[in-house]
């Protein structure tokens, strides 16, 4: 017997000029709005369970940050702390909501750009109170149906064998010493279709990417927010909310393409971006959606249920003759030198990065404390991960047996780095080499992903 009822509410968190942009070791101020952000909120009622799914056009939101968030929604609407799913997309042309952050990336703000990062939190945490209360007035009887379509060759992946043995990650467009790329990405495309009765349907579309295409300084929500307004187009008396999926070693960037797919890009970290190619992936993944949205399997929901697991993760801690070095290249980061170090491109992100991740952890601690969160809806789950996982963990979590969907989710409820796979720590690159834990935290990763959701059946 379905017991279902969904509520859909959208606010606009578009900021101010001037801004700093997130993303990048480097400075960016917004310069101009090229398209809002939003925030929508999905509601999801059965019984006398009630769960929030949000989904912001941001970054990330650091985590002390992001759990304030929630207490405030709790407070706001009676809805549990641990029944609220609050994602970011990860758009690069969106700005900071945590005012350390700059500084944590070299960049020194000064006073009054402090205080418009601080207001713009507090703007967020206002938007956010406000759209889950209107979701929750929202709420209407419901069916559920899910799908699963395909968007091929509009992902791949990042990091790259080179001759020399070494791996790179975004090695460069027709780069002559790149030997493969380090594995396949998931070409697949979940949809989960909500009919409400006497309201709109949602979409709730997963999949997973780096949302790193447009650059430069101007706002965006990138090819998710192209998305979602595609689809909207497209389709009568629809909503759609987007949740990535397993994307922190997958982007844009196809290195050996035709001339037809690098149109209207500029080339940026040795690579191609560009906002007609952000809609064009948008316009894509819209398409894939459609192709699928009338042949939905409708399932009844008799039931939701949420948890969550708290995992330790041991401490990627440099060794005491790694520091000498880690300090020079963060001192000369931090003093804005990078020109006085021999890299350029991705490879001088790299250093940087790791250097900042030897220095930040040259006293511990040793291990992290970190929350994974499961939500089952009848049984389609999500797994939020508060961070960048591989695209190796989002198949590994996909491996539970007995569910219809399962929807794995970056930078849910925290934003605590990138999770690389074990092997990417041998084989190199910017994710492993700045990465806060140890090799072995993807695979724990994976086994407490199952874990949580055997218990959702418990």
């Amino acid at each position: 017997m379905n017991k279902l009822s969904v509520g859909f509410s959208r606010m606009d968190i578009t900021p101010m000029r001037g801004i700093g942009l997130a993303g990048y070791y480097n400075e960016r101020r917004a310069s101009k709005i090229r398209d809002n952000l939003n925030v929508s909120a999905l509601a999801i009622e059965s019984g006398e369970k009630r769960v929030l799914l949000i989904s912001l056009d941001l970054l990330q939101i650091q985590t002390p940050i992001c759990n304030a968030y929630r207490r405030a929604i709790s407070e706001g609407t009676g809805i549990p702390f641990e029944s609220i799913f609050l994602h970011c997309t990860h758009t690069h042309t969106a700005p900071y909501v945590d005012p350390n952050r700059p500084l944590e990336q070299g960049i020194v703000a000064d006073p009054e750009h402090l205080q418009m990062i601080r207001d713009y939190q507090q703007f967020v945490k206002l938007r956010l109170v406000n759209v889950c209360q209107q979701a929750i007035e929202d709420l209407k009887p419901a069916k559920m149906g899910y799908a699963v379509g395909d968007a091929p060759n509009i992902s791949f992946i990042r990091r790259y064998r080179m001759k020399d043995g070494s791996v790179r990650t975004n090695p460069g467009r027709n780069n002559p010493d790149v030997v493969a790329p380090m594995g396949e990405v998931d070409t697949r495309v979940n949809l989960v279709r909500f009919d409400r009765e006497g309201g709109k349907s949602v979409a709730l579309v997963n999949f997973g990417n780096h949302p790193d295409v447009i650059g430069g300084s101007g706002v965006s929500a990138d090819w998710p927010g192209f998305l979602c307004k595609s689809l909207e187009q497209a389709l009568d008396d629809v909503f759609c909310i987007f949740f990535n999926g397993a994307q922190g070693d997958v982007n844009h960037v196809c290195i050996d393409a035709t001339r037809g797919w690098h149109g209207d890009m500029l080339v940026d970290f040795s690579n191609n971006s560009g906002y007609a190619h952000a809609k064009y992936m948008g316009r894509f993944l819209a398409g894939s959606v459609l192709q699928i949205w009338d042949k939905v399997c409708y399932t009844d929901v008799e039931e939701i249920c949420v948890t969550e697991r708290l995992m330790k993760l041991p401490s990627n801690m440099p060794t005491p003759e790694q520091m000498p070095e880690a300090h020079r290249i963060n001192d000369l980061h931090m003093a804005g030198r990078d020109d006085e170090l021999p890299y350029k491109d991705m490879m001088l992100v790299t250093v940087v990065a790791e250097a900042g991740r030897m220095v930040a952890l040259e006293h511990g601690p040793e291990f992290f404390e970190m929350p994974l969160i499961g939500l089952s809806i009848g049984n389609v789950a999500l797994v939020g991960i508060p961070g960048e996982p591989f695209n190796g963990i989002g198949l590994g979590i996909k491996e539970a047996k007995g569910w219809d969907m399962i929807m794995p989710c970056c930078l849910v409820n925290g934003c605590e780095g990138y999770f690389p796979m074990k092997d990417a720590y041998d084989e190199g690159g910017y994710e492993a080499r700045s990465s806060n834990y140890k090799a072995g935290t993807a695979e724990q990763i994976i086994e407490e992903g199952k874990a949580i959701l055997a218990s959702l059946r418990n």
